[in-house]
């Protein structure tokens, strides 16, 4: 939209263009400033204006030039004013602009230095039909689109059993009230944390934005699990809020999950798409956000119903079960009576082979010791045989062994006697 001049603005302006300029003092030269420090003044004063910085234009278009490089220079046109345009190539893909169109564009006030003419830097041009609030909506929903703030992927699940919940919304409306009813009647168990924030007009989505961020802030045993943006239905508006970029940065940016329940059913704005999850309606939200405790109530009964089912047909098989093993075992179990028998004619014959073993190893060993006895040199000293050592102790088997004067020892069987060798006779010989 065109910004008009106040009443009497040309006029004064006019009269001060024909009033000459002050006269210098004697000998002083009139000051003159560089043309560059003049653009650059302008240029920081255009900017520094924060409606010239971001405005929607409406005009007719004229002049329309595309460059090689695919950029489009033309004027918009307001009856007897025009205003140069600069639509370059990385904003207008996309843009189907022809001559004479009736157009709302947007973008920034900037000097081009190189002619020091005032041109608007677009970046969005929407049909004029569409109106300055339905082409603003679009042209920020592209952008956001494209930075990926609405794809699905990013979006996370709402928790199953939230333990505290944060409302950011007008304390007074009927939202508040209407979301502390359903879920305290669906699910009285969860605490909710109110943020309060205005919802539309001059600063509501600073307010909005701030309502999240006090949510963040607190402790974490007091953060809520999940957050509802909501407020009541309106004209379009009256939801602009909703629509602005920095509510839709602020969800986007929040940590924890947020449901977006703004206006009717048929309402739709920028924080819809960008929430984890858009709910139809205030109420609907607050549905959403909890279980309802009735429903689980039934399908705790329900589960232990089933559970003591289970229960009682897994003991009634059980049973059967044992039944079954027990006359099992009943039937593959042996006689008592014939067992006994069978024992005591098993230990019978295990007494029998014991003694006959005994019997054989005994006179093995009556045997054995009859034939040690035969070889024992002692038992041959009990019929009359001595056993004859020498000085060294040693056994003398032969008189060769023995000299005169030799002490010997006699061994009896009852005992032992000293004795010196007088003389020693070998065959015929004899020695002293």
């Amino acid at each position: 939209m065109t910004r008009r001049a106040p009443p009497g603005f040309r006029a004064r302006r006019a009269a001060q263009q024909r009033r000459p300029p002050p006269a210098p003092g004697p000998g002083s030269p009139p000051q003159a400033h560089p043309v560059a420090e003049i653009l650059d003044r302008l240029d920081r004063l255009i900017g520094s204006d924060e409606l010239l910085a971001d405005l929607w234009i409406e005009g007719e278009v004229r002049g329309l030039n595309r460059s090689g490089a695919g950029h489009l220079y033309f004027r918009l046109s307001d009856e007897d004013v025009q205003l140069n345009c600069a639509f370059f190539a990385r904003q207008n893909r996309g843009a189907r602009l022809e001559q004479g169109d009736q157009v709302l564009a947007h973008g920034r006030i900037a000097i081009y230095k190189a002619r020091g003419d005032l041109q608007l830097i677009v970046d969005a041009v929407q049909p004029k039909g569409t109106g300055v609030l339905q082409a603003e909506f679009k042209r920020l929903h592209d952008a956001l689109e494209k930075e990926g703030l609405f794809a699905d992927d990013r979006k996370r699940p709402l928790p199953q059993w939230p333990r505290r919940i944060g409302v950011v919304t007008s304390p007074s409306g009927a939202v508040w009230h209407d979301i502390r009813n359903v879920i305290e009647r669906r699910w009285p168990l969860v605490r909710l944390i109110l943020s309060p924030s205005a919802v539309q007009g001059e600063g509501a989505a600073e307010s909005i934005v701030e309502g999240i961020e006090r949510l963040l802030d607190l402790p974490d045993d007091d953060a809520p699990d999940l957050i509802i943006v909501a407020r009541g239905g309106g004209s379009p508006p009256d939801l602009w809020a909703y629509n602005e970029e920095p509510v839709a940065r602020a969800i986007f940016a929040c940590p924890i999950p947020v449901i977006s329940a703004v206006g009717h059913e048929t309402d739709f704005t920028i924080a819809d798409d960008v929430a984890d999850l858009r709910a139809p309606t205030p109420s609907a939200a607050a549905e959403i956000a909890v279980p309802d405790l009735a429903e689980q109530l039934r399908r705790v009964g329900s589960l232990a119903a089933y559970l003591e089912q289970l229960t009682g047909n897994r003991f009634e098989a059980e049973a059967m079960r044992i039944s079954s093993l027990r006359e099992r075992l009943e039937r593959s179990a042996p006689d008592p009576a014939g067992l006994r028998v069978e024992l005591h004619s098993q230990a019978r014959t295990l007494e029998r082979a014991i003694a006959e073993s005994l019997g054989g190893r005994a006179l093995r060993i009556a045997a054995d010791r009859s034939r040690l006895d035969a070889l024992n040199p002692y038992a041959t000293l009990e019929r009359g045989y001595a056993l004859v050592t020498g000085p060294g102790g040693g056994l003398i088997g032969s008189a060769a062994q023995v000299q005169a004067g030799d002490t010997l020892s006699i061994r009896m069987h009852d005992g032992e006697i000293a004795a010196a060798a007088t003389a020693v006779s070998i065959g015929e010989e004899a020695s002293e």
